[in-house]
C-alpha cells in the first residue's frame, strides 16, 4: 500500500511539475508578443539587431550542416522508393513520392531535430549560465526586462529562419533524389526536378511550413524556459542543456504525429 501511494505521489509531483513548466512556456511566449507589440512604449522594444544575431546564429550558420544532412535525406528517400516501388512496377511514382515525403514531412521534422540539437540546448546553455552567474538578476536591477533581453529575440528569429531553413532543406533534398533517381529513371536530373515542380502543389509545402512554425515555437520554449530554470551551478547547465534536447525531440515527433493525423485524414 505503502508503495502504491509512493508511486502515485511521484506521479502527481511529475504531472505538477510538467504542469507548471507548461505555463511557465506560454507565459514566456505572451510576454515575448507583449514587448514585440508594445515594448517601446515602456522604453524596452525588441532590439531589431538582437533578432538579427540570433537569426545568423539559428539560421545562416545551420546551412552548411542543414544542406549536408537533407542530401543524404533525399538520396536515401530515392534509394528506398526505388526499391519499394520497383517490386509493384511502379518505378515512376518515385517523383511524387519523394516530393511529399520531403515537403509534408521529412523536411520540416529533420530540421527541427537539427536546429533542436544545436540551437535549442545553446540558448540552454547561454541562459542558463547567465541565471547560475547571476547575471539574470543583475539585468533585472539595472531596468532590463530579461524576456525582453534574452526570450523575445530568440523567439522571432526562431520563428523566421526554421521555416526558412524547412524550404532550404526541401530544395536541397529533392536535388539530392534526382542526382540519385532520374538515372534509375532513365530520365535527367532537370526533368525530374520539373515533374516535381508540376506534381506538387501549394499545399504540400504550406503543411511542412506549418509545422515548421509550431516546431520553432516549441523549441525557442523549452530552450528558453529551461535555460530560466537552471539551478546547481555548472551541473545543473548541463542536466538543463540534456533536457532541453531530450524534450524539444519528443514534443517535435509528437506535434509531427497530431499533424500528419488531422492533415492527411
Amino acid at each position: 500500500m505503502q508503495a502504491i501511494a509512493s508511486t502515485l505521489e511521484s506521479l502527481g509531483r511529475a504531472t505538477i511539475s510538467s504542469l507548471a513548466g507548461i505555463g511557465h512556456a506560454a507565459m514566456l511566449l505572451a510576454e515575448s508578443v507583449a514587448f514585440a507589440v508594445n515594448g517601446w512604449r515602456r522604453g524596452q522594444p525588441v532590439r531589431v539587431a538582437s533578432v538579427v544575431e540570433q537569426m545568423r546564429q539559428i539560421g545562416v550558420d545551420a546551412l552548411p550542416i542543414t544542406a549536408m544532412l537533407a542530401l543524404v535525406i533525399g538520396i536515401m528517400l530515392g534509394i528506398q522508393f526505388i526499391a519499394a516501388l520497383s517490386e509493384f512496377g511502379a518505378q515512376s511514382q518515385v517523383v511524387i513520392a519523394v516530393a511529399k515525403s520531403v515537403t509534408r514531412e521529412f523536411g520540416a521534422l529533420i530540421t527541427a531535430i537539427l536546429v533542436a540539437g544545436r540551437s535549442g540546448s545553446a540558448l540552454a546553455a547561454r541562459i542558463g549560465s547567465m541565471n547560475v552567474s547571476q547575471e539574470v538578476d543583475a539585468l533585472a536591477v539595472i531596468g532590463i526586462d530579461p524576456v525582453r533581453y534574452l526570450a523575445a529575440p530568440a523567439v522571432f528569429a526562431m520563428l523566421i529562419m526554421l521555416p526558412a531553413l524547412t524550404i532550404f532543406a526541401d530544395a536541397i533534398s529533392i536535388l539530392g533524389a534526382a542526382f540519385y533517381s532520374a538515372p534509375a529513371l532513365n530520365i535527367t536530373p532537370t526533368a525530374y526536378i520539373s515533374q516535381t515542380l508540376a506534381l506538387l502543389n501549394p499545399g504540400d509545402i504550406g503543411q511542412g511550413l506549418a509545422k515548421s512554425v509550431v516546431f520553432a515555437i516549441l523549441i525557442s520554449l523549452i530552450g528558453i524556459s529551461t535555460g530560466f530554470s537552471v539551478s546547481g551551478g555548472a551541473e545543473g547547465v548541463g542536466r538543463a542543456t540534456t533536457r532541453s534536447v531530450v524534450l524539444s525531440i519528443c514534443y517535435i515527433i509528437v506535434a509531427d504525429m497530431i499533424f500528419s493525423f488531422f492533415l492527411n485524414r
